[in-house]
C-alpha cells in the first residue's frame, strides 16, 4: 500500500525548452519536409525529369507515381503533430531505400548515396528539438 502511494505522489518536472531549440527543430523540420513535397509532388505529377531520373536509377516509369504516393503520405504523417514519429519512421525507411538504390548504381558517396542520410538527420534533429515526448523518451546527456 505505501509503495502505491509514493508512485501516485512522486512529481515529474516537466522539461523546459528554450524557444531557440523549439524553433531550430521546426526550422530543420521544415526544410526536410518542403524538400520532400517537392519531391514527392514531383513524382505525382510525372514531371519529365523525375521520371527520366527514376528510370536511369532503375525505377519503371509505372512505378513512379506510387512511389510519389507513398512519400507524400509519410510526409504529411510526419507533420500531424500526434503522428510525427511515425511519419519520421516511415520516412526514414523511405530514405533507407534511396540509399540502397544509389549504392546499387553506384553513385557519388557524399552527393548521392548519403543526400538521404542527411535528410533522415535533418527529419530527426528537427523532431528531437520540437517535440518534447521524443526528448523524455530519448534524452541526450550533458
Amino acid at each position: 500500500m505505501e509503495t502505491s502511494a509514493l508512485m501516485s505522489e512522486q512529481h515529474v518536472e516537466p522539461v523546459v525548452v528554450s524557444n531557440k531549440k523549439v524553433w531550430a527543430g521546426r526550422i530543420l523540420s521544415g526544410l526536410s519536409v518542403a524538400f520532400l513535397l517537392f519531391d514527392s509532388i514531383g513524382k505525382l505529377m510525372m514531371v519529365p525529369q523525375v521520371l527520366e531520373g527514376s528510370e536511369q536509377l532503375g525505377y519503371p516509369v509505372s512505378s513512379v507515381r506510387g512511389i510519389g504516393l507513398v512519400l507524400l503520405a509519410s510526409v504529411v504523417t510526419y507533420m500531424i503533430p500526434r503522428t510525427s514519429v511515425l511519419g519520421a519512421i516511415l520516412l526514414t525507411g523511405f530514405l533507407g531505400g534511396a540509399v540502397a538504390t544509389h549504392v546499387r548504381v553506384d553513385n557519388p558517396l557524399f552527393s548521392h548515396v548519403l543526400f538521404p542520410v542527411y535528410v533522415a538527420a535533418m527529419i530527426w534533429g528537427g523532431l528531437l528539438l520540437r517535440d518534447e515526448r521524443l526528448r523524455a523518451l530519448l534524452p541526450l546527456r550533458k
